[in-house]
């Protein structure tokens, strides 16, 4: 696979990947205000409490995560789709037994 191929695979995927984080965040943190009633907290605020700040932050790291792994999952399957070969960076197994 070119160098080519490997830039517009990485283009591909930081634009689809930074559209749906950022959606994804504003998602994680409305679903928390209807949760808690509550904007999220700052988990920087000295003045969060520690159970509120970690539970934000594993909420929204838990949401991002996966989202992003949906993301690659998606653009990956497109790219065989569309190229023809998997997409660059994503090794082929092969087993021998």
């Amino acid at each position: 696979m070119g160098t080519s191929s490997k830039l517009v695979w990485k283009v591909y995927v930081g634009v689809l990947g930074t559209a749906t984080t950022i959606a994804a965040q504003k998602g994680i943190s409305i679903a928390w205000k209807s949760i808690t009633g509550k904007k999220p907290p700052s988990p920087t605020d000295p003045d969060t409490p520690l159970a509120e700040a970690a539970g934000w932050a594993l909420a929204s790291g838990i949401g991002i995560g996966l989202t992003q792994f949906v993301v690659t999952r998606f653009a990956a399957t497109r790219w065989a789709k569309d190229m023809g070969t998997k997409a660059p960076g994503i090794p082929q197994i092969k087993l021998k037994v």
